[in-house]
């Protein structure tokens, strides 16, 4: 197997796939509410809506770089780590190389 081809597979593994070590992502945001998503841990300390959201744009920056993708495609404006929507509305980043679990409501 191509080294390029292994990296997509462990990063899809990492994401939805079955795992030897335990839930993989996906699984381990199953169940969460948007309420515990948005809740934050402590002044300057990231919440769960926004490191799946981390999480889900590295998966789609690698992808991209691996496969010569188009920069920009992905769901939200910038890198990294993205705002949260203003309170009451909601963001989803449903669609290619992105969780699927990426719709919750900022609280």
């Amino acid at each position: 197997m191509k080294p390029e081809k292994l990296v997509l597979a462990l990063l899809d593994e990492s994401y939805e796939k079955s795992t030897w070590h335990g839930p993989n992502l996906k699984q381990s945001l199953r169940g969460v509410t948007a309420k515990q998503a948005a809740w934050r841990p402590g002044r300057g300390r990231h919440n769960i809506w926004e490191l799946a959201l981390h999480a889900a744009y590295w998966k789609y920056a690698v992808r991209r770089r691996i496969e010569g993708g188009k920069r920009g495609s992905f769901a939200l404006k910038g890198s990294n780590f993205f705002a949260r929507p203003e309170k009451g509305k909601f963001f989803c980043a449903a669609g290619k190389g992105q969780m699927e679990r990426g719709c919750l409501e900022r609280g």
